[in-house]
This record gives C-alpha cells, structure tokens and sequence, in this order.
C-alpha cells in the first residue's frame, strides 16, 4: 500500500471528523516494512509545533520517536500543541509501516518544566500525575513515557525548585514505572513490548548532585544525556558545544561527551542504559576575536542557532567559511575570516567517531534534536549506517 496516498487520505478524513470522535487507526498495512532486530538504539526527537510531514521521516533508520513536547497542567500531562492529536495519527499510521518503531511522548523541555517540582512534591500529587501520564499515553496510543524535567532542584527557565526534589524526583519516577508496568500488565504487553518509560540528563555536575540517577535508574529503561550545548551565547566566548573529548585550546578542561558519561557511570548508571545525545544544529557567534580561527575567543556579537541543512548546503567551506577540524576533541567548526563569525557543529566525520565511543563504552545507543534540522539525512545515515548496518 502506498502510505503517501494513504497519508493524504486519512488525513483527510481525520480533519473532518476528529472534533467529533477519538483518533481510530481505521487503516491495515498488511505490506507493513519492518526492520531486524537492531543492537543499538536510534532515538529521534521531532517538535510538536513543527507539522508532520511522514514522507521526510526515514523510520527504517530510526529504532524511537520522542515527540516533544507535552505541558503540564493542574497537576495532569495534556497536549501542548495544536496540531498534536493531527501528529499523533501521522505517528501511529507510520507505525503501522514500521511495527518495530517505537513512539514516546516526551514531558516538559526547557519551556514547560515549570510545575514538576509541584507534581513531584507529595505521593498524591505524584499518583495524579503519573496516572495522568498513562491515560494521555493510551489515549493517543502511544509506546512510553519521556520525561524532560529541567532541572530538579535547578531553576532552569526561572522554575519551582526546591531542595526536595533530589528525592522526590526518584519517586515520581517510581510512581510511574509502577503505573505504566500495571498497563502492560493489563493488555499482555510482555518482555520487549512493555511500556516504557525515559528521560533526558543534563551534562553537568549541578544536575548529578541534585538527582539521585544511581536509585533512579532502576525505574527507567534508558537515559538520554543532552551531551550538546556546552558552549553557547551564555557564555564569555566560543567554544565546541559537543565535543567527544576535551580540546587542548580550552587546557583539557572543559565539558565534553567522555567526562559526562564518566559522570553517569559514576553515579550509578549502567553504561547499557545510556543514550549518547547529538545535536543536528550549530551553535554560532559573531564579532568573534580572530585569534586560533575563533576557537575559545571572546565575542562582542550576537549568538545564534543554524540547522545542519543549511550549514551543509550554504556555509561548510562555502560564501567565505572555512571548515577546521579540532583532532582532540573530535570535532567541526567554521571560521569566516571577514565576518568574524565562528560556528560550532556537529558533522559525518564527528558522528563517526561518537559512534565507534558508543560501541567501545557499551552504551545503548544515541539520540538527536532535533529531526527536521537534517531533512536530507545525512547525519541520521550515518548515525543508522554506523550503528546498525
């Protein structure tokens, strides 16, 4: 069956009469294409506010979705888009496809992390929420659970924080391991096809000393790290942000991808539990000082965000911009000479070398965000082909 004109067509249907009824998948894909069993992990975040176009997504090269994000309110996890019930169908007819791709709803982000310490807070509210995260889960049938609480015990975005939530953190995740396990236990969902249930780690020392990851991960069927951002607008000056290993131009000591596994084993998680995160962006910033080709200089311009898409087609050693390559710390940047620009990104050369770490530290697998930032899929091949071939 050809899902473009199934797609088209469902979506059709969905939009007249989805007021009016819950979303049914109504369709059979008795040609469904799946995939052998995979040894690693393939974990894409797509973005709610973005539509869902499911020619653009390649699912035979991904293993998980985590569609991001759903809000929180009064206690209770519910839709935070528009367009999400519309997405979800999409979603489940690609699942239909590929009976092997997993779907997650991923909680929170950066921007609606504000009421978790609220629901962490008592074992009532904690029961709220939880169950809450399990009917939306079933209602738009849905494979888990992700959540993205930034940060517990950290302001993040200028959230409710309190000291409580080192342990209370543990124990929403307790609650909801508990429910989502009382599911699968309700439809027959055994070993593999059980409920799941994740979330996304920080890189720094602040987030491991205000969590307790070493209890928490019993509850969890894996951990995706956010091992990009680590240098950004925020900071004095420029600099990788999601280098495999540390640079000698920053004295061996800044953040990168090794030192932050290092800290999640140490605190107690299996190195089988942990998802390396990359990103499929660039972090760049203008009025850079010229010294070592913009690389760890100050900078008196704006900071900015650029898709891999268009660094691949416009800026790598193209309009004046120098590809470089730091061998240290295994990874990209560009310089531009005239414009004083300096961006920092990630590419096929770095992916490879995260890829053989992945396999080296026996580590789950990786995740990206976000999807849409490399329509031509170039990084996702090689992130499939490396892994997974």
């Amino acid at each position: 069956m050809n899902i473009s004109w199934l797609y088209r067509f469902t979506t059709t249907i969905l939009c007249l009469f989805l007021p009016f009824m819950g979303i049914l998948l109504s369709c059979s894909n008795s040609e469904g294409t799946t995939t052998g069993s995979t040894s690693y992990k393939v974990i894409a975040y797509i973005a709610g506010w973005r539509d869902i176009d499911l020619e653009e997504i390649q699912a035979e090269q991904l293993t998980h979705i985590n569609y991001a994000f759903a809000n929180i309110e009064y206690g209770k996890v519910v839709l935070g888009h528009t367009g999400d019930s519309l997405n979800f169908y999409k979603l489940n007819l690609l699942k239909q496809q590929y009976p092997h791709l997993k779907v997650l709803i991923s909680v929170g982000g950066w921007g609606w992390s504000d009421h978790f310490s609220d629901v962490a807070l008592t074992e009532n509210s904690r029961q709220k929420f939880a169950q809450s995260a399990v009917d939306f889960m079933i209602r738009h049938q849905l494979d888990g659970l992700d959540i993205d609480w930034e940060y517990p015990g950290q302001p993040g975005e200028g959230n409710v924080h309190r000291p409580e939530d080192k342990e209370n953190f543990t124990l929403l995740l307790k609650a909801l391991r508990e429910n989502l396990d009382r599911q699968s236990e309700r439809e027959g969902r055994v070993a593999g096809d059980k409920y799941l249930l994740t979330i996304a780690s920080a890189t720094n020392k602040k987030y491991l000393l205000h969590t307790e990851l070493g209890k928490a991960q019993q509850y969890l069927d894996f951990i995706n790290i956010m091992t990009y951002d680590f240098f950004g607008g925020w900071n004095k000056e420029t600099g990788h942000h999601a280098n495999l290993f540390p640079s000698s131009g920053n004295l061996q000591s800044g953040p990168n991808v090794r030192s932050s596994v290092r800290g999640h084993v140490m605190a107690g998680v299996p190195s089988k539990k942990i998802v390396l995160g990359v990103p499929f962006y660039g972090r760049g910033w203008a009025g850079v000082k010229e010294e070592h080709n913009g690389l760890f200089q100050p900078f008196e311009g704006q900071a900015f965000t650029i898709p891999f898409d268009s660094l691949n087609s416009s800026f790598v050693n193209q309009n004046g911009y120098q590809r470089y390559w730091d061998d240290k710390a295994k990874a990209p940047y560009l310089w531009h000479p005239d414009s004083l620009q300096f961006i920092s990104y990630e590419d096929q050369e770095s992916l490879k070398y995260k890829c053989d770490f992945i396999k080296e530290k026996g580590l789950a697998g990786v995740m990206f965000w976000e999807y849409s930032q490399d329509k031509n899929g170039a990084l996702l091949e090689t992130l499939s082909g490396q892994l997974n071939p």
